[in-house]
């Protein structure tokens, strides 16, 4: 996913150029080393190290080539944001390291050693929280989203597509990765509150998504209406809802790369390089290449039967729908927004009549636009094809990360389900039995001797009678 959406948004930001590339470049490739290193790193320290250097290029990203007037308040929010997660998260996997070492051993933060070391449950209910607000920023997941409205729009857009696209998928990736794995108890206790969070997303994102007109503002609240998904099959705690939930990462992220990068070829087809849905329209008639694209994108967004993110939704749903039939079917309402801002979005920049501010001249997409949006578009079309080619490679590792989790969860499940113990019946004794009577076998039973009677004394000289 990385190295499928790096060349792209580097060839994106040389076509637009900025002032001083050269330290521009310098920190699109400081990110990239950031992302690799989280998503490769098999010990704690290394990730939260990784997870933390993220934040320094892209505050210089946005920050320094940001657009619009709020540009230094957006990074600020942005940094407080991001910053306070990684506090959070440093605070956590320090206590980890700590209180899981046994006493007289040294202290691992070996992602494998940490998983054969587990805590009392009280310790992990405290600890996980410190993990789950800073994954919940970085993703970002309602309702610790509020950095991204503001930034979204201040980022310059090849800026954005890795914004957007990966860096929003280290945080639910960790949860796979480190939460599920070494803190099952708190995994399996917060469950429902995870699965609550996840589900509100999916609204919240859905509706926002098709009330924009800001075109990257679409593809952002749709962003956090799929990471609500993803969210969802990851603690649905079943092998289904772990398997679609690493698919839908993969598949969204090249999607909405492919999205940030159609919007910013639309917003170069525009006098003043608008972004606002309703000054864009007609563009489909004079690029009908881009329409195509714009189009396979866009259908695999709304999850369309034979997407990729078709498959990832039935697999996280099907896994919600084992314990959490309720929570399931409040998420499938997602699915059918997603058709409304998916096609909304598609519709208003490609068939509408023709925007006072949009101009025809640019034609279609160029060789250049071409290779970098077009590959996007067919690895969506191949993962849908075969999904398999994904499933395959993760279906061992998926049930390894949840085993733990997942058989809490089950007894849990089964305790709650197993009938209450009925009240206990009183025992009737049997009756006293008499004793036998002693003596060996033939004889008769010992006569019963009578009381003395006392007798009373004889005057001296009388004739007893």
């Amino acid at each position: 996913m990385t190295a499928a959406l790096w060349p792209g948004a580097t060839y994106l930001a040389a076509k637009r150029g900025y002032e001083r590339s050269d330290l521009f470049f310098f920190h699109i490739g400081l990110a990239e080393t950031a992302v690799l290193g989280a998503f490769l790193a098999q010990d704690l320290a290394l990730f939260v190290l990784f997870f933390d250097l993220m934040l320094v290029p892209f505050y210089f990203l946005i920050g320094t080539w940001g657009e619009g007037p709020r540009r230094v308040a957006a990074t600020t929010k942005f940094v407080i944001y991001t910053l306070v997660g990684s506090l959070l998260m440093l605070a956590g996997a320090i206590a980890l390291g700590v209180l899981a070492t046994p006493e007289g051993g040294e202290i691992s933060y070996s992602i494998a050693e940490l998983a054969k070391r587990p805590l009392e449950a009280g310790s992990q209910y405290w600890i996980f929280w410190l993990f789950a607000i800073a994954f919940l920023i970085k993703a970002p997941v309602f309702p610790l989203h509020g950095w991204m409205p503001d930034t979204y729009r201040a980022t310059p857009l090849p800026v954005l597509v890795l914004v957007g696209a990966v860096i929003a998928k280290v945080g639910s990736y960790a949860f796979l990765k480190i939460v599920l794995p070494i803190l099952p108890d708190a995994a399996q206790h917060f469950q429902e509150i995870m699965i609550v969070i996840a589900v509100v997303a999916i609204l919240y994102g859905s509706v926002l998504a098709f009330s924009q007109d800001e075109a990257r503002l679409v593809v952002g609240y749709s962003s956090i209406s799929q990471l609500g998904f993803i969210t969802l099959g990851i603690f649905a705690l079943d092998p289904k809802g772990a398997q679609g939930a690493l698919l839908q990462m993969v598949t969204h992220a090249l999607a909405a790369g492919a999205l940030f990068m159609i919007v910013a070829v639309l917003s170069q087809r525009t006098k003043d390089g608008t972004e606002s849905l309703s000054k864009l329209g007609g563009i489909a008639f004079r690029a009908p290449v881009l329409a195509a694209v714009f189009l396979i994108v866009a259908l695999a967004t709304l999850a369309m039967p034979g997407s990729p993110n078709f498959v990832g939704e039935i697999l996280i749903l099907f896994g919600a729908f084992e314990d959490k039939l309720v929570y399931g079917l409040v998420a499938s309402a997602g699915v059918a927004f997603a058709a409304v801002y998916s096609i909304r979005f598609f519709q208003a920049a490609m068939h509408h009549r023709v925007g006072d501010d949009v101009t025809l001249d640019k034609g279609d997409l160029c060789l250049l636009d071409f290779g970098t949006i077009v590959p996007l578009a067919a690895i969506v079309v191949g993962l849908g094809v075969y999904p398999q080619f994904v499933l395959g490679r993760t279906d061992e590792s998926a049930q390894a990360a949840i085993k733990s989790a997942q058989t809490l969860a089950d007894r849990s499940g089964e305790a709650q389900a197993a009938p209450a113990p009925a009240a206990p019946v009183p025992q009737q004794l049997p009756p006293q039995a008499v004793p036998p009577p002693s003596g060996a076998p033939g004889e008769a039973p010992p006569q019963p001797v009578p009381e003395a009677v006392p007798v009373e004394p004889v005057p001296e000289g009388a004739v007893p009678p």
